[in-house]
């Protein structure tokens, strides 16, 4: 799976702006006075305004070259304090021969770099915020967990390895790409904050757009 583009709010649209662009030197790709959007490789994350009076936050994660993990948690550190987890501000996750670190931006979204060994290039130049490959992956937080990711496995998305869909997480998608979907309330790794239904869109393999709303009802549209 490729997530093409991912549609996020946020109520801090300048902060957001002046941090993606200007400390992490993300490409500015668009630009208006109610949103921005970014190139993460061969992906694309955009921010609008948020008019619902909340304060939307998300777990996202950007796929980085997979020798380059090392080299990309220093380059990081020297923007960013970067989240711990039982003292530690690196995991291996061995399911996904993965490794990854966390930091949250102005607005607390809970942002990944992952590596991932066996589906994710390697590089041969030196990391930079250039070096990003794609959005690996985006949270779908809802109360309707099955019906959104049967929804999902109708669409030809289906749930890792395929394993039969989880009533509370799960993640559905293939090779460096996935949904997260679960439940609100649940606590999100390398974090102190807990998920919260907030809507968002993505775009996927150049043909599927994933809508969630507010409530976490899902719509799923066939370009």
């Amino acid at each position: 799976m490729i997530i093409n583009q991912a549609v996020l709010y946020t109520h801090l649209l300048d902060t957001m702006k002046n941090f993606y662009v200007n400390s992490l030197d993300f490409p500015l790709t668009a630009a208006s006075p109610r949103s921005f959007s970014i190139k993460v490789g061969e992906s694309e994350l955009t921010f609008k305004e948020s008019s619902l009076h909340t304060k939307p936050f998300y777990h996202f994660a950007f796929n980085i070259p997979a020798n380059r993990f090392m080299e990309a948690k220093q380059w990081a550190t020297q923007i960013v304090l970067l989240n711990t987890e039982e003292k530690k501000d690196e995991i291996y996750f061995e399911a996904f021969d993965a490794h990854s670190f966390y930091f949250e931006d102005p607005a607390h979204n809970i942002v990944e770099y992952i590596s991932r060994h066996s589906d994710c290039p390697s590089s041969k130049d030196p990391f930079s915020s250039k070096s990003l490959l794609s959005i690996g992956e985006i949270n779908l937080t809802t109360p309707h967990v099955h019906s959104v990711g049967t929804q999902l496995i109708n669409s030809g998305i289906t749930v890792r390895n395929n394993r039969l869909l989880n009533e509370t997480f799960n993640f559905l998608g293939s090779g460096s790409a996935f949904f997260l979907v679960g439940t609100p309330k649940r606590r999100w790794f390398f974090s102190n904050r807990d998920s919260e239904v907030h809507p968002l869109m993505a775009k996927v393999n150049h043909s599927l757009t994933v809508a969630l709303d507010e409530k976490g009802m899902l719509k799923i549209t066939q370009e």
